[in-house]
């Protein structure tokens, strides 16, 4: 390229437990994209600090350039940066834990992007993505804003439509059901093109085709290829050969809510509850860690937490199965992963800054590529990204046996997106209402009730 390149990043929300993920990838990805600063920004000032310090010592290990401090304010992180990242979490790991029990307690599996849980974290969420997306459209306007915050779809919609800035939202959910396609497959990213369609947490595949042919058919009949596409079983075949379909792992709690409910009450936990009492251990420990100057010690430390937490992902809602229990964590090295929350990042940043153009799936405004959708809305498909271009890929018309569910949801996030702005418990009640994982009005109330006390 021949304008110059800015050097910062901004990371919102900096003080997650992802974060050092993030560092490890914009490290490893620094030199070709002319990054020389990462700045971290969260609200919690020790946990930001935690991140920052171990952020440190992953580039100290593996070699690399690349500086990171804590901002002093959202100003301060976003002030000319070239990307932006946000990854907040309003109310905390707490009040995903409670937005979980409280379904669970009025029918209703508990998950934190879908259902009742899904409501009350785009609820106490959107103002203040709309909030921070204003700062980055005035101090970085020439910025991406490059949206981690859940549930993802509502939230990018939220941005794009009350901000300037230029926002794209991501999710490693299709990025890691496509590696899982091409590990089944035995073949290469290159060999394997897949048509993927829908909205955040709502995505099918619809087509595969390996060097050129159409496979689909063929790989529908096969039960061995169907197994290895998701961490636990989830879709009984014949579903997913009604369908005519892939589902990717969150329609889980719209095909078998009964079953993600026994399975949760069986446990007598829920995700939430068990990542927050993981992360209380991974912080205290990284703190010992980090203040006896052991960076090596805390990375390991780092290391095992996200083995254990990935190594149960969807077990207790799947099968009852938990992240707390006495087997050991997988020993795999979580930041050279093919697929993940800091691949998705980069692949989309290195594309954007023309370093890597490339196909990925990503939340994007429609502009035609779903018939049905209206043309400003965020949908999540394929798109051909390349420098500051973001083109999504033509899809058509939705397949029959879907189309009812995305119409339905998208119009949920629609009313959603205006409750949360007018702070209005009637419209809040018609989101719910209109939303398929919910669609009651009597409900309604005393749900926003007892989830409100974390909005």
């Amino acid at each position: 390229m021949n304008k110059p390149m800015r050097r910062k990043v901004a990371f919102i929300g900096g003080g997650g437990v992802r974060t050092p993920l993030v560092v490890f990838g914009i490290n490893e990805a620094a030199e070709a994209a002319g990054i020389e600063e990462l700045v971290l920004f969260d609200p919690d000032a020790e946990r930001v600090r935690i991140m920052t310090e171990l952020g440190r010592a992953v580039v100290a290990q593996e070699g690399g350039a690349l500086r990171v401090r804590m901002a002093t304010s959202i100003e301060d992180a976003v002030e000319g940066a070239y990307f932006v990242m946000n990854s907040i979490r309003v109310g905390g790991i707490q009040a995903r834990a409670h937005d979980e029990k409280v379904s669970i307690a009025q029918g209703y599996p508990g998950q934190e992007t879908t259902g009742p849980g899904g409501v009350a974290m785009g609820l106490r969420t959107v103002r203040t993505a709309i909030e921070q997306a204003r700062v980055v459209a005035r101090l970085a306007p020439e910025a991406w804003l490059i949206n981690f915050t859940n549930p993802a779809g509502l939230i990018t919609q939220a941005i794009r439509q009350n901000s300037d800035a230029k926002v794209v939202g991501i999710c490693d959910t299709p990025t890691e059901m496509l590696h899982r396609i091409h590990t089944a497959l035995g073949a290469s990213s290159d060999e394997v093109r897949c048509e993927y369609v829908g909205l955040n947490h709502l995505g099918w595949i619809r087509k595969i085709s390996l060097r050129g042919k159409d496979i689909t058919a063929r790989l529908l009949k096969d039960d061995q290829f169907l197994a290895q596409l998701y961490s636990v079983p989830l879709f009984e075949h014949d579903l997913i050969r009604a369908l005519g379909l892939i589902p990717t792992e969150y329609l889980f709690f719209y095909y078998s809510r009964r079953r993600a409910l026994e399975n949760q009450r069986k446990q007598g936990s829920t995700r939430g509850t068990e990542v927050e009492r993981l992360n209380i251990k991974l912080i205290v420990e990284l703190q010992c860690k980090l203040a006896s100057s052991d960076g090596p010690g805390a990375i390991r430390t780092y290391v095992d937490y996200l083995n254990t937490r990935s190594g149960s992902y969807m077990k207790l809602e799947g099968n009852g199965g938990t992240a707390l229990g006495s087997e050991q964590p997988t020993e795999e090295d979580p930041f050279r992963a093919a697929s993940g929350y800091h691949r998705i990042a980069l692949d989309v940043m290195n594309a954007l800054t023309g370093v890597k153009p490339g196909r990925i799936v990503v939340n994007t405004t429609n502009a035609g590529a779903i018939d049905e959708v209206e043309a400003g809305d965020i949908v999540e498909v394929s798109s051909m990204i390349a420098e500051n271009s973001i083109v999504p890929e033509p899809c058509g018309t939705l397949p029959e046996a879907v189309r009812g569910l995305v119409l339905a949801v998208k119009a949920y996030e629609r009313v959603a997106i205006q409750a949360a702005i007018e702070n209005s418990e009637i419209l809040a009640r018609k989101a719910m209402l209109l939303y398929p994982a919910i669609g009651e009005w009597e409900p309604s109330k005393a749900l926003l009730e007892s989830l409100i006390v974390h909005c």
